[in-house]
């Protein structure tokens, strides 16, 4: 469904609409909504909301850049929460989507029940690095707009964080291509401009007085975020660290029934209730 919320179109896709519990879902970058179907499809009695974020798949992607900030993303997220009639839920961001999450988190914390990040990071730590970072998102931002889609995809499904996906077969390695493929380029642009990890604030000083449930999920071949992820459970008074075995950074795309497994375990552990 197309909902429009504070003047922009918002792309939402429900699983399990008569579930009781529910979770909200938020894809990485160069993601949509579509990067949940297989895990959904394990998770059958759940409800399963997933939303497009600014600038992806069948969500509006505005020129203005100020649009794509953290702050107007999670407000644009609590505007569509309200739409919904979403009085609270369990949380769940992958990658870009996980910061999301985490912000959102931190902003509306009595909206969320519990709080599940696959490789997912609070960003950077000194300026120094998140100016260093802001220069290479803005190198990029501009590549993606003069060189266009394609070229950007081609050049981004080779980096190093995506090799594990190689030896996946050939239908999905597919489909996440035909997803990154139907992008715009203002969009991932101004995503990267907006709300890249250079763009936003730091959240490791924040992370001590998340009291709710917090389930972090990495791959075993992903030793950046494990580590981060490791560093991360120091700092949460009720956090978990869950490490997946032979998989990367896309735990869900490589593993989807695996994933959906840890999603249920976490709800159960945390007493979340499945019919």
């Amino acid at each position: 469904m197309i909902l429009s919320v504070n003047g922009i179109k918002v792309h939402v896709r429900i699983w399990n609409k008569a579930a009781e519990q529910t979770i909200v879902m938020l894809h990485g970058f160069t993601g949509t909504v579509g990067t949940w179907e297989q895990v959904a499809s394990y998770l059958p009695n759940i409800r399963i909301i997933a939303i497009d974020l600014i600038g992806h798949g069948q969500t509006e992607a505005p020129e203005d850049v100020s649009s794509y900030t953290m702050q107007a993303q999670i407000k644009l997220l609590e505007q569509t929460f309200i739409q919904l009639d979403l009085e609270q839920f369990v949380l769940l961001g992958y990658s870009m989507g996980g910061r999301v999450a985490l912000f959102y988190t931190v902003a509306y914390p009595k909206r969320v029940k519990q709080l599940i990040l696959e490789s997912a990071s609070p960003g950077l730590k000194t300026e120094e690095e998140r100016a260093a970072r802001r220069m290479s998102d803005e190198a990029l931002a501009n590549k993606i707009e003069h060189q266009g889609i394609k070229d950007f995809v081609e050049m981004w499904e080779n980096i190093a964080l995506f090799a594990t996906q190689k030896t996946l077969p050939a239908p999905i390695q597919q489909a996440v291509r035909e997803e990154r493929l139907a992008q715009t380029e203002i969009g991932l642009a101004n995503s990267l401009r907006g709300m890249g990890t250079g763009a936003q604030d730091e959240l490791w000083s924040q992370l001590n007085n998340i009291n709710l449930p917090v389930t972090l999920i990495t791959g075993s071949l992903d030793e950046k975020f494990y580590f981060i992820a490791q560093k991360m459970i120091e700092e949460l008074p009720n956090g978990e660290h869950v490490l997946v075995e032979n998989t990367g950074h896309a735990i869900h795309v490589e593993n989807p029934k695996q994933f959906a497994t840890i999603v249920e375990d976490a709800l159960k552990r945390n007493k979340g209730v499945i019919q």
